[in-house]
């Protein structure tokens, strides 16, 4: 500052002082437009700022970085595993599940089949799979005018993922399934064919209980079943089951609910927490432990042609289904000679046969029938031993004596949030 007391111009990068303020002993420094400190950015590997800290957003985007740069391994399954993805109810998350687990398990280097057996073909929309008019389809494998392998399609999210695609043509294939032979077990012929390639097939049923449907059940011996953590996806819970157990009886008596995937899960709403406990009350340890709740994000990725763990990775949603997928690979990978579940899952001694592993007439058994002592004693059957009507009844009713209608709510005891891998059932 010169002698005259006005401000100089600054050298660059030299700050501006002005005058202290008259007996107050006061100093301010004005920076230029556009000053920036000279601070080194190189941090060395000991600096204590130089790792993430390990919070909910770095986790997260630990996970993303491990997707999306394909760190991430899953376990090879004994053997190839067909889901039916079912249930009759729409609107629980059939497609999305399907969509979701396929490439996650995809993306950690699996070899996955999606089939999309859906006529209105969300799933192949997607997974990016061309569905337009006279493209080969899942359609036209079910007539036999090509093979299965002629139609699959590469997902260009995940290489190692194929897809099966639907077409409109398909809306009208039970119509036409109707007059040919062996109409039951079309699709079964044509999995067969290339089952050698793939170690998951997943099929997207359309929500209904038709030929189609039953097809899908057909060709697999494990159903998985999305529900969604609200009353009207129990009724409908009823009547697959009804559907599940008379095609045991007449076209596959290896068929079996394996897999049950609690979806759309409110943890504001205490509905959402009894109908999960009735769920895991009834189906046990068939149930996955994570619990997919609602999303914005999972409902975004379709419109990008994307599924949300290639749209974000990071995400509440794509973090429960890579947890699902999780879940459904190490189920599959457990070796039959050691049959005992993981520390974390530990059941009775007489529950030790994995769900993926129990055939119908384990199920029947006395001891597989036992149920916690919470359970009342009319109830203590499984739901291997009832018929669809029997298990929707007795939910409804469980629900009902809980409190839980549709004029009331029952206030819990404590208003905790739920884990991600869902709640259990309290005594």
């Amino acid at each position: 500052m010169s002698e005259s007391g006005r401000v100089g111009a600054p050298g660059a990068g030299e700050p501006l002082t002005l005058p202290a303020a008259t007996g107050a002993g006061l100093s301010a420094t004005v920076r230029p437009v556009g000053f920036r400190p000279e601070t080194s950015s190189a941090r060395g590997p000991g600096d204590a700022d130089s790792e993430l800290p390990d919070t909910p957003i770095a986790a997260a985007a630990r996970r993303a970085v491990e997707v999306q740069q394909g760190d991430l391994t899953l376990p090879r399954p004994r053997k190839r595993r067909v889901f039916t993805v079912a249930n009759q109810k729409g609107g629980v998350g059939k497609t999305t599940t399907t969509v979701n687990i396929g490439v996650a398990l995809a993306l950690a280097g699996l070899h996955v089949l999606v089939i999309d057996l859906d006529p209105q073909g969300n799933a192949s929309t997607a997974l990016g799979a061309d569905r337009k008019a006279g493209t080969p389809s899942v359609y036209d494998v079910l007539l036999g005018e090509i093979e299965a392998a002629e139609a699959i399609q590469t997902c260009p999210q995940a290489p190692r993922l194929g897809v099966l695609p639907a077409t409109i043509d398909l809306a009208g294939a039970e119509i036409e399934l109707v007059t040919m032979q062996a109409r039951e077990s079309r699709l079964k012929v044509a999995i067969d064919a290339i089952k050698g390639e793939y170690d998951y097939v997943f099929i997207d049923c359309p929500p209904s209980l038709g030929l189609l449907t039953v097809n899908a059940m057909v060709a697999t011996e494990e159903v998985l079943v999305p529900i969604q953590c609200e009353y009207y996806a129990l009724e409908g819970l009823g009547q697959l089951l009804t559907n599940i157990g008379l095609v045991q009886q007449h076209l596959n008596t290896g068929l079996e609910v394996t897999t049950v995937l609690l979806t759309m899960y409110d943890g504001r709403t205490k509905l959402a927490d009894q109908v999960a406990d009735e769920v895991r009350r009834h189906f046990q340890d068939k149930v996955l432990r994570t619990v997919i709740p609602r999303s914005v994000k999972v409902s975004e990725a379709p419109g990008f042609g994307q599924s949300v763990i290639t749209y974000d990775a990071g995400s509440r949603g794509a973090m429960s289904y890579l947890d699902a997928a999780r879940e459904i690979a190490h189920r599959g990978a457990r070796p039959l000679s050691n049959p005992a579940t993981p520390p974390d899952k530990a059941t009775p001694p007489d529950k030790a046969t994995p769900p993926d592993s129990v055939t119908p007439s384990d199920a029947a058994s006395p001891a597989d029938a036992a149920t916690p002592s919470r359970v009342a004693a009319d109830t203590a059957g499984s739901p291997a031993e009832m018929t669809g009507s029997e298990l929707g009844t007795m939910i409804r009713g469980s629900l009902v004596s809980s409190g839980v209608n549709s004029g009331a709510r029952q206030v819990g005891a404590s208003q905790g949030s739920v884990p991600a891998g869902g709640r259990e059932a309290s005594a």
